[in-house]
């Protein structure tokens, strides 16, 4: 099993959120999702934890994406556009630092006009457990 279909198909709530990974390299990750009505909140926009929810996806797959168990930390997002209905989101991950034990990334929600709906950064701990995945896609 790949890195990809284990987040895909192990994230159960990801899953059910409808949110997907569909890339993965060293250093880098993207997800997507699509706004559904099922994803609002009373104001009538996409809600801030279903935004999360996307983010954190793509966290979990650049993380864990040199091999070796890795759990976030920490993570700080701002909510800058709101998603509506129908809007194609795409969730790009990029690690800032590769450090051994402490990565650093930064994490971009767009939707598909290109608009930065949210932007993230996450912390995460690799431990010394190798992830025994037959690699990343």
């Amino acid at each position: 099993m790949t890195l990809k279909d284990f987040l895909n198909n192990g994230d159960v709530f990801a899953k059910n959120s409808g949110a997907r990974i569909v890339e993965i390299r060293e250093g880098y990750a993207r997800a997507e999702m699509t706004v559904t009505k099922e994803h609002l909140n009373a104001g009538g926009v996409c809600q801030g934890g279903a935004l999360f929810t996307l983010a954190d996806l793509v966290f979990a797959a650049i993380s864990n994406s040199r091999g070796k168990l890795t759990f976030g930390l920490e993570n700080t997002i701002t909510f800058l556009h709101s998603a509506f209905v129908g809007d194609q989101l795409t969730a790009e991950a990029t690690e800032t630092l590769n450090h051994h034990k402490i990565p650093y990334c930064e994490i971009k929600v767009k939707n598909q006009h290109g608009d930065l709906v949210c932007s993230m950064t996450g912390i995460a701990y690799r431990k010394e457990i190798p992830t025994e995945l037959d690699g990343l896609e």
